[in-house]
């Protein structure tokens, strides 16, 4: 259908649970366009095929296509067809190759348009109560190292309320970390967002590290905003030794420990390596 004039690249919103959160504009568009890109075709393919469509042209791009992937996609826009990308979930843009697509559409000149749809971001930020002055967006946190401690740094040091992303197996984790850092600020974990069993749960990052059962589920965190009256001091020589102890533990090296203690406790990374020589040695 696609003519050498009327070529165009949509960004399209799909439901992050429910599918009866698809607009009739996305649906409109996903029947109108030439081909769909998206990060997982199997998920995209169960969508459309609920949606009655059927024998649409997939094309994979997730965040780990290569800029001829990105470039290929674009070449059918530039020949004149319609290409719709869309994201397992959401908005795209975040944890996908979306950003990297647009800068690249807008590198070629080619047009570029969006349907807006469901955004778990927002969402979340709307349940939390958080969002009277806006919000940021930090999606996944870095997994390990001084790149985590410095990220969870920025979290509770942040002057607007902060919007994670989490794997359920790794949500525990994410909340203790962040209640070491700031134990009496205010959070939201919204669970299931959209779906049969959606739940948000309130509390301090303390009251949420202790949370039982395990978490489950897709997750999105909301941690409030600081403020000059939970503004909170580093942590005391108990706690860094006590942290100190437990990443030995872990069995990870002085080095690696005093480079994720330094960033966490904002001290010099050779004062930490002297501390952990001294509790590594039994000093």
């Amino acid at each position: 259908m696609g003519d050498s004039s009327g070529g165009r690249l949509v960004l399209l919103g799909t439901p992050i649970g429910n599918l009866g959160d698809l607009t009739l504009r996305a649906i409109e568009t996903l029947k109108a366009c030439d081909r769909v890109a998206a990060e997982d075709t199997r998920r995209t393919r169960t969508l459309l095929t609920h949606l009655g469509i059927a024998k649409k042209s997939l094309t994979r791009l997730d965040a780990h296509a290569s800029p001829r992937a990105v470039d290929d996609l674009l070449d059918h826009v530039a020949a004149g067809e319609l290409v719709v990308f869309v994201t397992d979930a959401g908005m795209p843009g975040s944890s996908d190759p979306g950003s990297h697509l647009v800068r690249r559409a807008a590198e070629r000149e080619l047009a570029l348009t969006v349907v807006p749809g469901p955004s778990a971001v927002t969402s979340a930020v709307a349940l939390a109560g958080f969002g009277d002055a806006g919000h940021a967006f930090h999606g996944f946190l870095p997994r390990q190292g001084e790149k985590r401690h410095a990220a969870l740094r920025r979290v509770v040091e942040s002057a607007l309320p902060v919007v994670l992303f989490e794997a359920a197996n790794r949500t525990a984790r994410t909340l203790q970390e962040l209640a070491e850092l700031a134990p009496e600020r205010g959070a939201v974990v919204c669970r299931e967002l959209t779906k049969l069993h959606e739940e948000t749960v309130r509390g301090s990052l303390r009251e949420l590290a202790a949370h039982e059962p395990d978490w489950r589920g897709e997750i999105a965190i909301v941690v409030a905003a600081q403020s000059d009256a939970d503004a909170t001091p580093g942590p005391s020589d108990e706690e860094i030794d006590r942290r100190i102890r437990a990443e030995l533990a872990r069995g990870q090296s002085a080095k690696d420990v005093a480079s994720e203690v330094a960033a966490w406790s904002k001290l010099p990374r050779r004062e930490v390596y002297g501390r952990v020589t001294r509790l590594r040695g039994g000093g």
